[in-house]
Order: structure tokens, then sequence, then C-alpha cells
């Protein structure tokens, strides 16, 4: 079955609730049980893992089950947990396989919070890091050590784009006996597959694409066989689910996410290549264009693009003049997060928090800015964009 019917006609099974179409909401923390045999029986199918099985309302509800499985089917996993938010999938992902005194490997251009994770509640457990170049591919070998029991990628990286080479970075680990965990939020699991390429947990944002509509928080993580009993034990110990209402938000989300996502991608794309020909522009980092960095791996892993990118402007505008810019623009909103209907604008520094290389755009030496590219009429966005660029020649 296509992926675009499978949305449509894949989630859940109506005939369960007299033929509704969409999986009821259910409301629910206490689970009654009809007699001890009973609750046994649940309990040890609980215990097995496997399965989906009412127990209590943390643990999942027929809602909960229908958004877990679809997501499992789409990104070729094994079994999903939906959790309370982007970052809880990323850092439930880690402490699942973590311990003190372990080391881990993290991508340099890794979502910020995430980082910050990294850095303030592993480093108090005892727990220590590498940041490592995301372009390093196979030669990320040399940095294991002994103890190394986890790789974190994310591809592309967040703001510099700059694409792994996953199948070479998993190889790796592998042979060394460390998981890798990658946050596929970019792409979704309809642009790249990542069990495919040697990813061993996946963890997205559904708050974004997935959700799509800028109303509700929630993380998922998706595993192998290999690592599920290990996620699902901890996410449990954590007290970690997504609430019903926001699970309903995401499964109403999910049903359109393939035909807003290839609006996303030509928008995204059509917006690259006029942003490529301004000469206000010294680098647009937009995988999908043939001289951004990292485009042949792209080409050879991901089956297409989301709609965001950073664009990185030609040196000597003033600080006051970039603010200007910024400002004017209309359509494309100043805001964090990304992924749903509308377009967003955000200022970032490029060099950011990056210790183990500087990305390859820093070179450019002008400001920058992220763009998430919306489902309105391009046309109308790049008339934004000109107006607004405008304010860069008057300062």
């Amino acid at each position: 079955m296509a992926t675009d019917t499978y949305l449509l006609h894949g989630i859940g099974d109506a005939a369960e609730f007299g033929g509704i179409v969409n999986p009821p909401v259910y409301h629910a923390s206490t689970v009654t049980f009809r007699n001890l045999a009973d609750m046994e029986a649940r309990g040890r199918a609980i215990d097995a893992a496997d399965t989906d099985v009412m127990w209590y309302g943390r643990k999942g509800t027929p809602t909960t089950f229908a958004l877990q499985n679809a997501l499992a089917h789409l990104e070729g996993g094994y079994r999903s947990l939906l959790v309370s938010s982007g970052l809880a999938a990323c850092t439930s992902a880690i402490m699942a396989f973590v311990k003190a005194g372990d080391h881990i490997l993290v991508s340099d251009s890794v979502y910020g919070p995430t980082r910050h994770f990294v850095d303030t509640v592993l480093a108090r457990c005892n727990i220590s890091a590498t940041y490592y170049d995301p372009c390093i591919g196979a030669g990320i070998a040399s940095l294991f050590r002994p103890n190394t029991t986890l790789v974190f990628t994310e591809s592309p990286g967040s703001q510099t784009f700059e694409i792994q080479d996953i199948p070479a970075i998993a190889q790796a680990a592998h042979a060394r006996g460390a998981v890798v965990v990658m946050d596929n939020t970019w792409a979704t699991p309809l642009y790249f597959k990542p069990f495919e390429h040697g990813v061993d947990v996946s963890v997205q944002a559904a708050t974004k694409y997935i959700v799509g509509h800028s109303d509700a928080l929630m993380g998922v993580i998706t595993t192998n066989q290999a690592t599920w009993r290990t996620v699902r034990e901890y996410v449990f110990a954590a007290g970690q689910h997504a609430g019903p209402d926001d699970v309903y938000l995401a499964l109403r989300g999910l049903r359109t996410m393939a035909v807003r996502l290839e609006r996303h991608q030509r928008n995204g794309l059509a917006l690259a290549q006029w942003l490529a020909q301004r000469p206000e522009v010294a680098q647009v980092l937009h995988p999908g264009l043939p001289d951004a960095p990292g485009h042949a791996l792209w080409k050879r892993d991901f089956t297409g693009a989301s709609g965001l990118f950073s664009v990185v402007l030609a040196p000597g505008f003033s600080d006051h003049a970039f603010r200007a810019f910024i400002d004017h623009l209309a359509l494309f909103r100043l805001g964090f997060s990304w992924g749903g209907f509308e377009s967003l604008v955000m200022p970032f520094d490029l060099r950011g928090e990056r210790t183990a290389a500087p990305p390859p755009a820093a070179a450019a030496g002008g400001q920058a800015f992220r763009l998430h590219v919306g489902l309105e009429a391009k046309e109308d966005l790049i008339d934004d964009l000109a107006m607004a660029m405008r304010q860069l020649a008057r300062q």
C-alpha cells in the first residue's frame, strides 16, 4: 500500500469503533479489571512488552496505540512510544542507554536543547560527551573509546543543514557495540527511512510535521526490535506519556502529512533557488540544492526535502540593516519551532556553540537566518522576502 493511501486508510480499524473513521479520543487514567485473573493476564501481557494492552492511562489507550503503530509502520521500525515533546524524545532515547562513567558521541550540529541536556544533566551524571564534525562520516571510528555506548546523530543538522553519512557512522558504531540514535524530525519517515540506513532508535518532534498545525507538543521514539525493551523500560520508568487530546491532534495531522510535505518541499525549493540568485545572499543551506554541503549524500539516502533551510547573507550588512530586514517580513512570522502550515523566520549565530569544527558556511561571513517555508503561495512568499530585502540596501 502506498504511503499516501496508508495515511488515509491504514491508521486504526474503523470496524473496531462501529465504523467511526478516526480512532476515538480516550480520556483515561484508571483502567478497571473484571477480576483478578483479568488483571494478572493483562499484567503478563504488559510485561511481555510486545502487545498493546490497557493497563493504566499513562501506558497507553487505543488512541495512543493507533498513533504509535502508524508511526512505527511509517518509519519501518519495530515499535513506537509517544512522549511529551520532541526534546523528551531526544533525552529519553539517550538516557535509556547510558549510565555513570559512559561516553557518548554527539553531532556538533545537534538541536540546541539536546546539546544543553548533554552539557548539563548528563555531565552531572558523570556521562561524558564528544561532539563530532557532522561531515566526519566513517572517520568517526577514531573518536570511540572503550566506554562509548551511544552515537547521537541528526541529519540534516539543526540550522546549518549538513547531511551526515548515516550508514558509515552506523557501521562504525555497531562494530564497537554502540547504539545509534537519530533525530529524524526534518525529513520525517516519508523522506528518510532510518532503519534501512543502520539506525537503532529514531526520534522525532511530532510537534513539527506530524501534528502540522502548530497546536500540540509531542515526541515519538521508534526502535528496532533489539532496542525496544530498553527504551520502553526507561520511558515507563520516567513517567513519560502524551495527553489524549494532543494524540488526537497528531492523528489528525498525520492524515494529511504526505500532501502537506509535497507543498512544503515544492515551496522550499522554489524559494531556495530564488534566494541563491540574490546578490544579498552568500549561500543557501538547503540539501536539495546541487551546490549545498552534503547534497550527494542527500540524493543517495533521502527521497525528498522538507520546507526548512537556512540562508547566509553576504558580508557587510550592518546589524541595524539585518534587524530591519527581519522586522519587515510580513508572511514570515518571527517565532520558534516549525513544521506547521505557516512560514517562519529565525535569525541565528552561524558559529553558535560549535566546538568540533565551524560550519563550512561560516566562511561566508554574513548574518544567518533560518526559514520554514509554509503552505502559502510561493509567489507571495517571494514577494515578502523581496520587499524585506530592500531594507538591507536602505540602511
